[in-house]
């Protein structure tokens, strides 16, 4: 019974997360053009289109990308050893 209880349970958590695939999809959640976020983040709506299709990141650039979308409380979550481990994405990046 307390199993199907945790079942019930770690469900509706994921079902209440928002899973993002793309940088984009992050974009599109926050209202945002490309123009848009190009004007936030100071560059060019190629240069957005240009990072929203890479497939390699640095977390600074990731960050930023991130706090102009307006997301907030950016963490990175892994699992180590069976046990998920939590980092502010601020205390990893040099900016």
């Amino acid at each position: 019974m307390a199993e199907r209880v945790a079942e019930i349970h770690d469900r509706a958590d994921k079902e209440d997360r928002a899973y993002a695939m793309s940088l984009a999809m992050i974009r599109e959640a926050g209202n945002l053009t490309q123009v848009e976020l190009a004007h936030r983040l100071d560059v060019t709506q190629g240069a957005v289109s240009r990072l929203e299709k890479r497939d390699d990141t640095l977390l600074s650039t990731l960050q930023n990308y991130l706090e102009a979308a307006g997301a907030k409380n950016l963490r990175l979550v892994v699992s180590v050893a069976g046990k998920d481990v939590e980092l502010e994405l601020s205390a990893v990046t040099r900016r």
